[in-house]
């Protein structure tokens, strides 16, 4: 019979798996929203924001209930640590994709910003940087750690040379200066999006091998 401690542990890895699954499933409709594809109606967005904010708190009452009356020890405490911080990371980025979904009302597609620099190839990298994400907590995959690292750094170069190539648009046509703003800011929160994602890994490396990443020179992180 499970104790009381693995109980609680189980609840806390379903609810992160949880809310990763709905965080992940706002970025794909941020990302349809760029991209002007089918996407749910914006009663769904905020149903589904409603609920990564219910989880993020209940997630924050689960550990803070385990540490007040578990006392857990080595790698228990270690998973507590980084579920609350992995929780964090996961609410910031269901609030980025309704913030990005918010501001693409606002890119004019006649311009052709989107299609013209490739934004749909970082659009489909913040995808997959998310899906992996989820993947590498569920499966405590260290492997996959350092393959989040590199495609956190393939999509910064990505955007950088996006927002480089939209700003030289907007100084020759100074009808895309709306549009070309509002994407650069989009563009800005993607590249947050993928920061929150190499940040999850981060946790997820110190579950694994008690060891705090942040500021080594991890070999993919570079």
């Amino acid at each position: 019979m499970a104790s009381q401690l693995e109980t609680e542990l189980e609840k806390l890895k379903g609810a992160i798996i949880k809310i990763g699954n709905l965080a992940e499933n706002q970025v794909f409709e941020a990302m349809r929203a760029l991209l002007s594809e089918p996407a749910v109606e914006k009663k769904g967005i905020k149903k589904t924001e409603n609920k990564i904010d219910k989880l993020d708190v209940k997630i924050d009452d689960i550990c803070q209930s385990v540490f007040a009356l578990q006392q857990p020890v080595a790698s228990d405490l270690r998973f507590i640590m980084s579920a609350m911080q992995i929780s964090n990371e996961i609410e910031r980025i269901g609030d980025l994709a309704v913030s990005i979904i918010k501001k693409t009302k606002n890119i004019n597609e006649k311009h052709g910003l989107i299609t013209k620099f490739k934004i749909s190839e970082i659009a489909r990298s913040i995808e997959i940087i998310t899906t992996k994400t989820n993947e590498c907590f569920q499966s405590m995959d260290e492997k996959s750690i350092g393959e989040i690292f590199i495609l956190n750094n393939t999509i910064k170069h990505q955007s950088s040379d996006a927002i480089d190539n939209i700003v030289s648009e907007m100084k020759q046509n100074s009808k895309t200066v709306v549009s070309g703003t509002n994407l650069i800011i989009v563009l800005k929160h993607l590249e947050r999006m993928s920061d929150h994602c190499t940040n999850i890994a981060e946790s997820v490396y110190f579950m694994i091998n008690a060891k705090v990443i942040k500021h080594d020179k991890f070999p993919d992180k570079k």
